[in-house]
């Protein structure tokens, strides 16, 4: 299956992350902490928890601080109250967009989300306005020139929902949420090194923007969400 240009985002993010990193930091801190409050404090049983440590490790996160905020969220040290919220709205030219928060004060966060859509030619919609167009979805990804053959046997025996071969020759292995795990650590067991891992929202359908200035747009809001300290995740359906 042949999908699109993937490759360039993703050492764009990273690019952004590493020029931010005490911003990113504190986004992991934060999914590390609500991770463990919600699903306690051993990694091996609880996945979210693992998948937000395996992240601040490629991150180069200390041990120390991963410790940290697991005992803050598991109540074993005094933190602050942190809540999910989703947000969901329109881009320019009608691209949904869903923005994934955690925050100790939900006024503030809706207040500078709808700001930033504001600014960006888009608008907040309704609950559900747009989540319907998503599906939880893992996605394990390879930068181009990877083994493909050997990408697709261990894919294939570990249960993986599809193999993509994105315009770039980088590869997506698709899975459901409750096989990602098993997918990705046999990658690992392979010595099959994946550029980016994660359990993500993927669109049904693209929306392909019409010039060159509505998809600065859209960058323009993807990242100004992604700059905000209670943003953890921005999700939308453009084709850039």
């Amino acid at each position: 299956m042949a999908g699109h240009s993937k490759w360039a985002n993703i050492k764009h993010t990273k690019t952004r992350q590493d020029v931010k990193r005490g911003k990113i930091f504190t986004k992991l801190i934060r999914e590390i902490t609500i991770a463990a409050r919600l699903g306690g404090a051993d990694i091996n049983a609880n996945p979210r928890l693992r998948t937000a440590v395996d992240k601040a490790l490629i991150g180069n996160m200390t041990r120390d601080t991963i410790n940290r905020a697991i005992k803050r969220g598991s109540g074993a040290e005094e933190g602050s109250n942190l809540f999910e919220s989703r947000y969901e709205g329109y881009g320019p030219f009608g691209v949904a967009v869903i923005v994934e928060c955690l925050t100790d004060n939900k006024n503030r966060t809706v207040a500078e989300v709808r700001h930033a859509f504001s600014k960006c030619s888009g608008h907040l919609g309704n609950e559900n306005s747009v989540a319907y167009l998503f599906k939880k979805t893992g996605v394990i990804t390879f930068a181009p020139e990877s083994p493909e053959e050997k990408i697709m046997e261990v894919a294939l025996d570990t249960g993986a929902d599809d193999i993509i071969h994105n315009d770039d020759g980088s590869i997506d292995v698709i899975t459901s949420p409750e096989m990602f795990e098993k997918v990705r650590d046999a990658m690992t067991s392979a010595k099959l090194a994946f550029a980016d891992a994660e359990v993500t929202m993927l669109a049904s359908t693209q929306v392909s923007l019409p010039n060159q200035e509505a998809e600065q747009q859209m960058v323009e809001l993807t990242e100004m969400l992604e700059d905000l300290d209670d943003v953890q995740h921005v999700y939308s359906n453009a084709a850039l």
